[in-house]
């Protein structure tokens, strides 16, 4: 009795059974931070939905990273001069097609300055627009770090944008994100990384009794 059990133990391939058991306690690992996330992510949502019922006006976040309490709310900013514009595509408020007019803004002797969405062009000429007081809302900026660059730490902080309430002369008001679209996939990603833990382990064992299979 002794004997056989020595035999299959001995035949039993403990390190690859080892490594696929660490392989799988990671998936676990990811599902769990993913639903965690997810929890994160659906307060995140709850904050944005109420800055969006507020219309008292916040004093624009001059510099990166914004926080989150300033996004989605109402705020003013002067431009003193646009020095660059970053024509996108877009849509205005009643779903129609067009470029985005978004000027790189001075506000003062330093600073990166504040990018504006003055409004929705049918081409990419850009506007005759010298500056002035604009009054919208705040919003994430068109330039975010992808996730490779927040894995790595390269990531550059990334500025908000205001979207204008009134489009200057000539232009169409552009569309206002609202907070529900922000992404909220973690539920998804957790049971995907589940499903993988489950199907390495049948994998596995399936594989292992059949080798062991006299």
């Amino acid at each position: 009795m002794t004997s056989m059990i020595e035999t299959r133990t001995k035949r039993w391939p403990v390190i690859p059974t080892l490594l696929v058991l660490a392989a799988v306690a990671v998936m676990i690992a990811l599902g769990v931070w993913q639903l965690q996330r997810k929890n994160e992510k659906e307060a995140l949502i709850a904050l944005f939905q109420r800055n969006m019922a507020m219309s008292s006006l916040v004093t624009y976040p001059r510099l990166p990273p914004v926080e989150d309490r300033f996004l989605y709310r109402k705020s003013s900013v002067v431009c003193l001069e646009p020095v660059r514009w970053d024509p996108r595509s877009g849509t205005d408020r009643k779903g129609k097609a067009g470029i985005r007019m978004i000027a790189d803004c001075r506000t003062g002797a330093e600073g990166p300055g504040v990018l504006i969405d003055v409004g929705i062009g049918d081409d990419f000429a850009s506007p005759k627009w010298k500056g002035g007081t604009v009054q919208g809302t705040i919003v994430p900026g068109p330039e975010q770090p992808t996730v490779i660059e927040r894995m790595t730490g390269n990531a550059t902080p990334a500025r908000a944008m205001l979207i204008a309430d009134m489009p200057i002369a000539g232009l169409r008001a552009s569309a206002v994100p609202s907070a529900d679209d922000t992404p909220n996939n973690h539920l998804a990603y957790a049971v995907q990384w589940f499903l993988f833990a489950a199907a390495a382990l049948v994998i596995y064992i399936l594989a292992v009794r059949r080798r062991l299979r006299p």
